[in-house]
């Protein structure tokens, strides 16, 4: 099922309901009973979509594949009066296999979506191994330290009382300029694809909530210890599968969590940025198919 317009992505997908607000999601499935599966969780700002060049291959490996749009992001719901976090995102995720009856749960992450894995993480330390059990967690680029986490100027100036006035002024054109500086030198988005992550941000006024969205940068700061400490603590089996061009959480972001987190196994993709599974999915699922058995 080779899905590679945005269009094409939506057709495929469904509707489910988060705190009464419809949100979508996209599912192949060999064996749809099956109480084990893949979790896709996209980044900031983009959606599901990010996850379309890996997404038959994904399908031919795993039994089970699930891709949900978080609420604000790409086909999802985006209210505007709305209190964005990342732990409303983490119950997203929990309820939507709760209701697919998923209770075994491997993890691919990327950017925003790493953070809500660590709060899947630190959760299922919580429990004990109760409730919804992950099997492994492999982590694309993200801010995972906040201390070392380079934001770009945009996203600093969301945060300030400009915020909102950015939003609205944010348009195509300072979007794509944006956008590309975080690809590798030889991996950018062509103009098609560029104008197709605008027009999914773009969808529903979602440009205009953005300053609302970007609150997960102070929310790392907040929950440092907690989300931290989940890599550290927890025996789930991880790995880092990071482009280390990108200029936000790339080679200084590897860096870090090889100070900080035991017996780090880390896969590094030379030459490529932020998006690894945009900009070399070869590699990327190389490096996540020879993670997984173990």
């Amino acid at each position: 099922m080779t899905l590679q317009s945005p269009q094409a992505w939506r057709a495929a997908g469904r509707a489910y309901a988060h705190r009464g607000h419809e949100c979508f999601f996209i599912e192949q499935a060999r064996e749809p009973g099956l109480d084990s599966a893949l979790l896709l969780i996209h980044g900031f700002p983009t959606s599901s979509w990010d996850w379309h060049r890996l997404w038959d291959a994904l399908g031919q490996k795993f039994a089970r594949v699930i891709a949900p749009d978080m609420i604000g992001f790409g086909f999802s719901a985006k209210p505007a009066d709305y209190a964005y976090s990342i732990l409303d995102q983490a119950d997203l995720h929990e309820n939507l296999l709760a209701h697919l009856g998923v209770r075994r749960v491997h993890i691919l992450s990327h950017d925003y979506g790493d953070t809500v894995a660590q709060e899947l993480l630190a959760r299922h330390l919580d429990r004990h191994g109760g409730g919804l059990a992950i099997e492994s967690c492999a982590l694309l680029n993200g801010g995972l330290f906040p201390e070392v986490h380079r934001p770009r100027t945009i996203q600093k100036l969301l945060l300030t009382p400009l915020g909102p006035l950015l939003s609205l002024l944010t348009n195509q054109r300072s979007f794509e300029r944006s956008f590309s500086a975080i690809f590798g030198a030889n991996t950018q988005p062509s103009a098609e694809e560029l104008a197709q992550f605008w027009q999914l941000i773009r969808s529903d006024n979602g440009n205009r909530i953005m300053h609302k969205l970007i609150r997960y940068m102070p929310e790392r700061i907040a929950h440092r210890e907690r989300w931290v400490g989940a890599l550290q603590k927890t025996r789930v089996p991880l790995r880092v599968i990071n482009g280390p061009d990108d200029p936000v959480s790339g080679a200084h972001m590897v860096a870090r969590y090889r100070e900080l987190v035991p017996s780090p196994d880390v896969v590094e993709l030379t030459r490529i940025g932020h998006y690894p599974q945009l900009e070399d999915p070869a590699a990327v699922l190389a490096a996540f198919l020879a993670f997984h058995p173990r």
